[in-house]
């Protein structure tokens, strides 16, 4: 019988030496949902997505994919399983092509003069372009430098990239954090285009906003720990506004500061 869940965390902790970076964090990952990440600065959501992502292994608990537990020593593990994570600094190179960016690392090869293995530009390009087009990026020469993309362009090829290499679950980190309006929608678009291709992705972002119209359930982080999960049709905009902002200690620090003569 197939697994209920692609991916699952049961009671991970993380610890550096004295530092607890993770304590006790539950989380379920359905096959086509958007799952959001939401916290604060420092609420634990970079160390999650590293252990996710195979850089850090949990020092308590399980991690498992499919049903089944995994070790993972490496990113590259990781990925083998179809687990791909888009990091903040996307991992892109502005002096390279739209083309070798989408490729670097797995470039198609051709044989010049039937010996010498070469990189093939053309078919690079024709591919890049044809499979960005059909997550709704429109790019006229793939042959351009990637620095003059606009910075919504870069999440999208970054995005795009990792489906067209085959990931089951997508683990996008504060995609939106730097962009305008119209691009944080693009992006969007394309999270609910790869929904729809019953990819997994778990969402990290502190902005509501952008989680809420997209996401399907919710775990929200506080110092490392998990404040619970909730599905969207339990759950509304404003409480999950109240409960990031510390609603109850808001109001315990107020009605402190009231008592209180200046």
């Amino acid at each position: 019988m197939a697994a209920d869940y692609i991916l699952e965390l049961d009671d991970v902790s993380k610890f550096f030496g004295p530092v607890i970076a993770l304590n006790g964090v539950t989380l379920r990952l359905a096959q086509g949902e958007v799952h959001c990440l939401l916290g604060d600065n420092g609420a634990g959501k970079s160390t999650l997505i590293k252990t996710l992502a195979g850089v850090h292994a949990p020092n308590k608990g399980e991690y498992r994919v499919d049903g089944k537990r995994v070790h993972f020593s490496s990113p590259r593990q990781a990925l083998d399983m179809g687990i791909a994570t888009v990091y903040q600094d996307l991992a892109l190179v502005p002096l390279m092509s739209v083309a070798r960016n989408f490729f670097m690392g797995r470039e198609p090869v051709k044989r010049l003069f039937g010996i010498l293995p070469v990189m093939d530009h053309e078919l690079a390009a024709t591919t890049a372009r044809e499979k960005l087009g059909e997550m709704g990026i429109r790019v006229r020469d793939a042959h351009q430098m990637i620095g003059t993309m606009s910075g919504g362009e870069k999440q999208c090829l970054a995005i795009a990239r990792a489906i067209h290499f085959g990931a089951r679950v997508l683990i996008l980190d504060e995609p939106t954090a730097a962009l305008g309006v119209k691009q944080s929608v693009n992006v969007l678009k394309l999270i609910a285009r790869a929904r729809k291709r019953g990819i997994s992705v778990i969402f990290i972002t502190h902005n509501v906003n952008h989680a809420y119209p997209i996401g399907d359930s919710f775990t929200l982080l506080n110092r490392g720990q998990s404040m619970g999960t909730f599905a969207k049709t339990a759950v509304s905009k404003e409480a999950v506004l109240d409960m990031m902002a510390g609603g109850a200690e808001m109001q315990t620090m107020m009605a402190e500061l009231e008592g209180v003569t200046i």
